[in-house]
């Protein structure tokens, strides 16, 4: 993958959805997801951003964080379970040009792996950001990552989607941008990078 053929996607994280996770930590599991926004953002990948029954008024905004980070983009809101039933969704992610397509999405049992298999049918590379993503339960959520890996899937975690774009520390324009990400979304790993980088 590279900043130049991959597209970041981000489905769903509201707060009922992000309030009935039961397979990690709810507040690390938002502050991935925002990480991952901002790696979209700094890397300029193309962005699409779906809700769930917004307009309906069955469901909340995204959480404010991801509102932030995610903010003067588009949201496409839609009442189906499976984003890959949307047609503006759907239209938005070919529009973008990008064949590899980096997914998020709650939960990792319906609105993930919905869209996974369908974008995989019809030729997409589809790269789920395992620690961004989670289900009702741990059960639930790894039972959704095998069988989308079956179906061809390729998981990844945030931070080898970080040192993937950035690839080589001479594309010097995004190192310094590279280290605040790592340090504010990697919690204690992040830290101790950041102790290391000081004492140079």
């Amino acid at each position: 993958m590279t900043p130049k053929n991959s597209a970041l996607v981000i489905i769903d994280y509201q707060p009922v959805q992000v309030n009935s996770i039961d397979s990690m930590d709810r507040q690390l599991l938002v502050n991935n997801v925002v990480g991952l926004a901002k790696i979209g953002r700094t890397y300029e990948l193309p962005i699409v951003h779906s809700t769930v029954n917004v307009q309906t008024g069955l469901n909340k905004p995204p959480v404010p964080q991801l509102r932030q980070a995610l903010d003067g983009l588009p949201t496409y809101d839609r009442t189906s379970i499976n984003a890959w039933e949307d047609r503006e969704f759907v239209d938005a992610v070919k529009a973008t040009g990008r064949r590899k397509l980096i997914m998020a999405a709650l939960w990792t049992e319906a609105c993930l792996t919905f869209p996974t298999l369908d974008a995989l049918r019809e030729g997409y590379e589809v790269y789920p950001v395992v620690d961004a993503v989670g289900g009702t339960s741990l059960a639930s959520h790894e039972a959704a990552l095998r069988r989308i890996e079956q179906a061809g899937a390729r998981l990844i975690s945030w931070a080898q989607l970080l040192c993937e774009l950035q690839r080589d520390w001479s594309r010097q324009e995004t190192v310094d941008q590279f280290m605040r990400l790592f340090i504010e979304t990697g919690g204690t790993a992040g830290l101790q990078f950041a102790v290391d980088l000081d004492q140079r």
